[in-house]
């Protein structure tokens, strides 16, 4: 009788063990597969954050690539600006120089200024004409002036231009359309070491005009300002 009994106690322990065992197996599978799945989102989110990256950084290169061009493209527009600006630059100085060669713009410089003067003695009335200054010496003067570099010229402060005209009128002369009469003082801005030179040159224009009873001074000047031929408005 006893016999079954402790077969019973035996298949009853055995049982227990093997429902803690199955019990542990169920815990255990189920904690592992918790963890793969874990695992799993960490690698499929860390897949996903590697991916934005990298479309990040493509974005990043492509964005820096075009900002070197629209860098490259500004720095070609300054370039080009500039040389429009030196360009207009130059075109408003070489306007500027035209009017105050043509007379047309108010001009203040360096110079010199030479005194053609009649003879201070003249021996006899009938040959006047041989000791008194006349129109051709007065071109002469101005001709070597141009010549020599003289950017401005007045006779007795009335600017002459390109389009001017000397006449001699008796014992007088008239610069377009004006008398003036001796002394001529004829006034050129430009540079007074080479137009003083050029009319003191052996055989030149001074030694030409003396040997015309002409009496010639030549003085330098720190500032001569000649104003223009004509008002000109602009808008």
């Amino acid at each position: 009788m006893k016999k079954p009994k402790n077969n019973r106690v035996i298949l009853s322990f055995i049982c227990f063990i093997f429902g803690m065992m199955l019990a542990f197996s169920y815990q255990y599978t189920k904690k592992e597969a918790a963890k793969r799945n874990v695992t799993d989102r960490q690698w499929q989110k860390e897949y996903e954050y590697r991916q934005q990256l990298i479309q990040i950084q493509k974005e990043n290169r492509k964005l820096k690539n075009e900002l070197v061009q629209k860098q490259n493209e500004v720095t070609e527009m300054e370039n080009a600006l500039a040389n429009q600006q030196k360009a207009h630059t130059n075109l408003a100085k070489q306007a500027e120089k035209l009017r105050m060669y043509v007379g047309e713009s108010k001009v203040k410089g360096k110079g010199i200024e030479v005194t053609l003067s009649d003879a201070s003695y003249i021996p006899s009335e009938q040959s006047a004409t041989d000791y008194i200054v006349h129109e051709q010496h007065v071109f002469k003067v101005i001709h070597e002036l141009l010549i020599s570099g003289a950017e401005a010229i007045a006779i007795n402060g009335q600017r002459i231009s390109h389009r001017s005209y000397i006449v001699c009128n008796g014992p007088v002369i008239e610069v377009d359309g004006t008398q003036h009469a001796a002394p001529f003082i004829i006034s050129a801005i430009g540079n007074p070491d080479v137009l003083i030179s050029a009319l003191n040159i052996a055989g030149g224009i001074t030694d030409q005009l003396v040997q015309d009873n002409i009496t010639v001074k030549i003085d330098r000047k720190e500032e001569i300002v000649l104003d223009p031929i004509f008002p000109v408005h602009r808008p």
